[in-house]
């Protein structure tokens, strides 16, 4: 044969190449914990700690790690979690902790920056429609918010609840947040720029039958 007839080999290498790719990418992204961060998410400042991508059904441990507490399966909590389980077989209440701890992030710092988009896919209708009410508000009166998570002491979960196949897990964040609102020219309305300790109780919601894996975000109080 010719040069120019031979057996292209490197097409072969790279067909090759191109398929243990495919396979790779396919064993990272694994299984969905329904917290994953949408497409069009907003990405926070540098200058905000945010947690890592969601990875095989585990979120990548944050710096420094939170400490986590699951209820002991023998309580009632527990045992709420366990008929969880029973419905949805993939639910494991370490990942949903993980997931929440990362949609905690994300919502908060959505909501200082108006990012309606964000707040939408992560929010009940009732809750979103709070959210949204409050940053027009905001925007009307020419404010900005500001809010900086500098670190998470804990996430507890704190009730479970299931009624029939929706379920419903209540988490207490322990955290330390600088969150103020200041007027156009700067001066403060509310909040400090200190950073303090504050405890929030988010209750997320989630149809275990339905494919939608998000759990949203139905109530959010601070204790």
């Amino acid at each position: 044969m010719g040069a120019g007839s031979g057996f292209p080999i490197d097409l072969i290498l790279f067909g090759m190449i191109a398929a243990f790719l495919v396979l790779r990418l396919r064993s990272i992204l694994g299984r969905r914990t329904g917290f994953e961060r949408p497409p069009q998410a907003y990405q926070p400042p540098p200058a905000a700690t945010a947690a890592g991508p969601v990875i095989d059904g585990q979120a990548e441990p944050v710096a420094p790690t939170t400490p986590r507490s699951v209820p002991d399966p023998a309580s009632p909590v527990g045992q709420a979690l366990l008929q969880m389980r029973a419905i949805d077989q993939s639910f494991a209440p370490a990942s949903f902790l993980d997931g929440a701890e990362k949609a905690f992030r994300i919502i908060v710092t959505a909501f200082a920056a108006g990012d309606r988009t964000t707040l939408r896919s992560l929010l009940a209708d009732d809750t979103y429609r709070g959210f949204e009410q409050a940053i027009a508000a905001r925007e009307a009166a020419g404010q900005t918010q500001i809010s900086e998570i500098r670190g998470i002491h804990s996430a507890t979960v704190e009730s479970a609840e299931l009624r029939g196949s929706v379920a419903a897990i209540a988490v207490r964040f322990v955290s330390d947040q600088i969150s103020y609102t200041q007027a156009k020219d700067g001066s403060p309305v509310s909040g400090t720029d200190a950073v303090t300790e504050i405890t929030d109780i988010w209750t997320f919601e989630r149809d275990l039958t339905t494919r939608d894996p998000v759990w949203r975000l139905v109530a959010a109080r601070s204790a």
